[in-house]
């Protein structure tokens, strides 16, 4: 079934080369059309808002602090097209802050002679059009200009510029707007924008290498838990937040340098946390009001055993990832004891060792 809605969506773009396409997989198609056909439009709202969502994903690292977002523009198919849920003739995503949002891009991609089709067009946005002046001017006044027939969105924005906001004026434009599609993935999608407004602190993940009996330092000196592999998979993290933080144990003792060296990206802000406070629950309230200030959307935490206890034992931690060798040693510093309302989320192999990932029950 998903090999099917694959085909007929990429069939269904203008910018395939349908004379690549073999003729049993062209015999397929036609064979398994009576499927795409019975497509409520839900389900065709959730294929193109699964389109976005991968848009989206290409400004991981340009877009921040804004949040990534992909737009689609889809027309009706002519009586005789090849499906019966649209045709593509524009996409794009949010590329770098202070450039064009994903709804610019998109109709920007639009060519000229299928303007005069965008009154019949659907645009999907993975995260509600802003309405709002900052960098850019609103996108909702851009999609009102345009003239679509119907404008679809992922999830609300939950800036307090626009929160709604946008939604609303597209609406009083007289375009109907659908919210809601596939939601919680777009929400996930920008999981670190989200909490940024929502709990005005970061996206804080915490993340330690233990031992398979449970320790994560050999006799308290620093022990090579990580394969060269893990270790790359660590550094493509670093590249996805803003901020890396460790206690001042950790970084007297091992004199970690906290970048990105085993990926290509930008290094995260290094903060040590010391002093006589540290750890305590004012030291890390004031932690997370200066990360706010500074416009820090996302820490991740990555020791030692005292700072990410303190985090844990503070409720500030969303996401944990816990690396566990095939090892043991015989004494040495205990991992941090998992919350109680921590919920294995995803578990994996790889280069001998146990990648396991926890969130929130």
């Amino acid at each position: 079934m998903i090999l099917q809605r694959y085909i007929i969506f990429i069939l269904s773009t203008k910018y395939f080369p349908k004379d690549l396409i073999k003729i049993n997989e062209l015999f397929c198609f036609f064979a398994d059309i009576s499927y795409f056909c019975t497509m409520n439009q839900q389900q065709i709202d959730e294929m193109y808002m699964q389109r976005c969502l991968q848009l989206a994903r290409n400004g991981m690292q340009n877009a921040k602090p804004n949040p990534m977002v992909g737009a689609v523009i889809v027309i009706p198919s002519p009586p005789r097209g090849e499906s019966e849920g649209g045709l593509i003739i524009g996409e794009g995503y949010h590329v770098r802050c202070g450039e064009g949002h994903a709804e610019v891009n998109a109709f920007a991609s639009v060519r000229p002679e299928d303007e005069p089709l965008l009154k019949d067009a659907t645009i999907y946005v993975s995260l509600e059009p802003c309405a709002h002046y900052g960098k850019t001017p609103p996108c909702c006044d851009l999609i009102i200009k345009k003239g679509v027939k119907r404008c679809v969105v992922g999830c609300v924005d939950p800036f307090a510029k626009v929160q709604g906001r946008g939604i609303q004026k597209i609406r009083e434009a007289g375009i109907e707007v659908t919210v809601g599609v596939l939601e919680e993935e777009c929400k996930a999608l920008n999981k670190r924008f989200f909490t940024f407004h929502e709990k005005h602190r970061p996206y804080i993940l915490l993340k330690w290498a233990q031992t398979v009996n449970g320790f994560i330092d050999d006799h308290g000196k620093a022990l090579a838990i990580s394969t060269p592999y893990t270790k790359m998979l660590v550094h493509k993290l670093r590249s996805e937040y803003d901020a890396i933080l460790v206690g001042r144990v950790t970084d007297e003792r091992e004199h970690p340098q906290l970048n990105v060296r085993e990926w290509s990206g930008k290094d995260p802000k290094r903060i040590v946390l010391s002093g006589g406070n540290q750890g305590t629950d004012d030291c890390l309230q004031a932690l997370m009001e200066q990360c706010y200030e500074e416009n820090i959307q996302s820490l991740m935490v990555e020791g030692g055993r005292k700072t990410l206890q303190s985090f844990i034992d503070s409720g500030l931690w969303d996401e944990i990832r816990v690396e566990t060798a095939p090892k043991t040693v015989t004494e040495g510093t205990t991992a941090p004891q998992l919350p109680t309302d921590a919920l294995l989320c995803k578990q994996e192999e790889q280069d001998g060792n146990t990648l396991s990932w926890y969130s929130r029950k």
